[in-house]
């Protein structure tokens, strides 16, 4: 587990401190199945957060292979609730079954979407994956007409989305994607996509955090980058 305290100028003080317990790239499949979902529910559970992002690549196949597996994320506990965007892989594993069987757990799904949270904008995004099944990001519809006085925090499973973000004014986002790499040499292929390849940055003005995930794609290894669950505590400047 990871802890990143992060600083944003409009939050208001009696959210200083508020704590978001940031996951994604779990990659339920053949290999990772209901035990991998439990155990990192219970690593979140035990952080105590105010609310839960899950970025995305929950899975690598359909609600019949994988529904049961999934099934330990309706015991996810944060005061303000948990919320999930969907990831390139939810659209290769049939995303228009996934989408309500995550609702099932009680986990808002952010579906170009945003919501007001205790004094601040959480928004979520589709992955760019989505542009290829009908189910495009849209940036204007999640963020227009908004409180500029509020900050906004935008989940969005690829960090290169941060770009679309800092056009909109997005004081934070939070991502995965990566996999810090995962083993060498895919790290050198991810940072020539993408502008983090794990941890902190700014980009265009937006702060921009990205965790390594909590599972696996391809390779059942991962070397240099060991998966998280992050801690991300939000404070006031």
């Amino acid at each position: 587990m990871l802890r990143r305290q992060i600083a944003l100028s409009r939050l208001p003080r009696r959210m200083d401190g508020f704590r978001v317990a940031l996951v994604s790239d779990i990659h339920l499949g053949p290999l990772l199945g209901r035990g991998h979902t439990q155990r990192i529910v219970d690593t979140i559970n035990r952080l105590d957060a105010d609310l839960v992002a899950v970025v995305g690549d929950l899975v690598d196949g359909t609600v019949a292979e994988l529904g049961e597996a999934a099934e330990p994320l309706a015991q996810l506990r944060a005061r303000r609730g948990s919320f999930f965007v969907t990831g390139n892989h939810e659209y290769y594993s049939g995303y228009e079954d996934w989408i309500p069987e995550v609702e099932s757990f009680g986990v808002t799904v952010l579906r170009n979407q945003r919501v007001e949270v205790d004094g601040i904008d959480l928004a979520g995004v589709n992955d760019v994956t989505g542009a290829q099944n009908g189910d495009a990001p849209d940036f204007a519809k999640a963020l227009d007409g908004r409180d500029t006085a509020k900050p906004v925090v935008l989940l969005a499973h690829q960090p290169v989305q941060v770009y679309d973000a800092a056009e909109y004014g997005v004081d934070l986002q939070l991502s995965g994607h990566t996999h810090g790499g995962q083993i060498f040499p895919f790290g050198y292929v991810v940072r020539a996509v993408q502008p983090v390849l794990a941890g902190y940055a700014t980009v265009g003005g937006t702060q921009l955090y990205v965790t390594r995930g909590a599972g696996f794609w391809g390779p059942p290894v991962r070397v240099g980058a060991p998966p998280d669950v992050s801690l991300i505590e939000l404070r006031t400047q």
